[in-house]
């Protein structure tokens, strides 16, 4: 089974945003999990609303921080925004996204909606089979 981790800078929105998509898309065929560099206390209640918008429920969900333990146990790690402080891993993707700090739902929705599609593409690429070039 395929371990995806999306990190930002505070596990509070981008990374949040994208885990719950990601989770919702895949059912129980792909393990998602989210960290930040520096999390904050709580998921943002603007995030919170834009998700539960579309059926997703995160109320549960408490921003935790990126460690090396929790790197490791991802197949690839989706980093949200360039310039992150991450762990050594060997497969790293950029996703260079706005912050939806100081945002409203409104100005959140097509940022969600934006990361849902990247999320799609991600979990189709993850579902593909893995090609081995063969000598001829």
């Amino acid at each position: 089974m395929t371990t995806i981790l999306f990190v930002c800078v505070h596990n509070a929105g981008r990374s949040q945003l994208a885990a719950g998509l990601a989770a919702a898309r895949a059912g129980g065929d792909v393990v998602i999990i989210s960290a930040g560099t520096e999390p904050e206390d709580a998921v943002s209640a603007t995030v919170l609303a834009s998700l539960a918008e579309v059926g997703i429920d995160r109320s549960a969900e408490v921003p935790r921080r990126l460690t090396a333990e929790i790197a490791a146990e991802a197949d690839v790690v989706i980093a949200l925004k360039p310039g992150l402080d991450l762990p050594a891993h060997p497969r790293v993707e950029t996703w260079p996204l706005p912050d939806p700090a100081a945002w409203d739902v409104d100005g959140v929705r097509p940022l969600r909606d934006h990361i849902d599609g990247l999320v799609a593409d991600l979990l189709r690429r993850q579902s593909e089979p893995h090609r081995t070039a063969t000598a001829g």
